[in-house]
């Protein structure tokens, strides 16, 4: 696990703020979900990816396909090969 040196506080709601570059760089943002895991002593947050989303707009679409171990939907398809 890689550490970023900051520490933050819990308020008395038991939240936590993450930090604006950890948001931008994890690309969260407030409509995004997160799993929880417990690792021994350590809390896990993890991206929440519906089952069968597209990996690049994280859509659910059952037209997506499987390609060089990427999901991917339609729309991203059309964007990806119009580049």
């Amino acid at each position: 696990m890689k550490s970023t040196g900051i520490v933050r506080g819990i308020d008395t709601l038991g939240r936590i703020v993450l930090p604006k570059e950890l948001r931008t760089s994890m690309h969260l943002d407030a409509d995004s979900k997160l799993e929880i895991f417990v690792e021994g002593d350590a809390i896990v947050l993890k991206k929440h990816r519906p089952s069968g989303s597209c990996d690049f707009c994280g859509e659910v679409d059952p037209e997506a396909v499987q390609f060089a171990g990427y999901r991917i939907c339609p729309a991203c398809r059309r964007k990806i090969s119009a580049l």
